[in-house]
């Protein structure tokens, strides 16, 4: 896989699914909408980590600074 995140995107998708972590922990997200929250929050710390994003392979989006 080649990486196709670049840093500032990395960090505002981690931001996002930190923000859903504490809204869902703190109880202000509940039920169906708070799993389809965290799904994606998981979503979007799994694609961070790898710095690839299969949607933006899809749609040829690279901000990643080479």
């Amino acid at each position: 896989m080649k990486k196709n995140m670049g840093s500032l995107d990395r960090t505002v998708r981690i931001m996002v699914a930190a923000l859903v972590a504490v809204l869902y922990f703190t109880g202000v997200i509940q039920g169906t909408w708070a799993i389809v929250l965290l799904l994606f929050a998981t979503v979007f710390l799994l694609t961070s980590f790898m710095s690839f994003c299969p949607l933006y392979a899809v749609f040829g989006i690279n901000t990643c600074k080479k």
